[in-house]
């Protein structure tokens, strides 16, 4: 539970997930800075989607976090940030189906970063990929790294 009396440490995440076919391979990357220095994760799974990966970094990032902070996710996935900014409190409302009543997909990543978002006070930020921004850029060129050096 957030504590609202306490200041809390303030984190940035930017996180980019990848597949190579879709399904297929893919791999994830998060960047977590904190007072100027950064964490690096990445990971890699043998059969999944793209839309798996770019969920698994937020979830993978948020994880890392030890203590409720005030934290900043930058995406370039639009399913992520519409997820978490616009559609999740509709999905919950209706026990987590979508406009056909069926269950949405990859619910249990859903969940997880929905307790993340009750753990942490999340602000969620869409970034346009490849347009140049750094940090995307690196998780990006870092995701797809997983991907090559895991199928070699």
């Amino acid at each position: 539970m957030k504590n609202e009396n306490k200041i809390l440490k303030e984190v940035i995440i930017y996180c980019d997930g990848s597949c190579k076919g879709n399904p297929g391979p893919g791999g994830w990357a998060s960047i977590l800075v904190y007072r100027g220095k950064r964490k690096i994760l990445t990971g890699f799974a043998r059969e999944t989607t793209n839309n798996i990966m770019e969920l698994t970094c937020a979830v993978k990032a948020l994880e890392a976090l030890k203590e409720p902070c005030t934290v900043v996710v930058y995406s370039d996935s639009t399913y992520l940030v519409k997820g978490m900014t616009e559609w999740i409190q509709n999905w919950k409302e209706k026990q987590w189906k979508n406009s056909q009543k069926k269950l949405i997909k990859n619910l249990e990543l859903w969940h997880q970063l929905d307790r993340f978002a009750q753990k942490h006070t999340i602000y969620w930020q869409w970034l346009k990929g490849h347009e140049g921004h750094p940090e995307n850029e690196e998780c990006d060129r870092l995701a797809k790294n997983e991907i090559k050096k895991r199928m070699k």
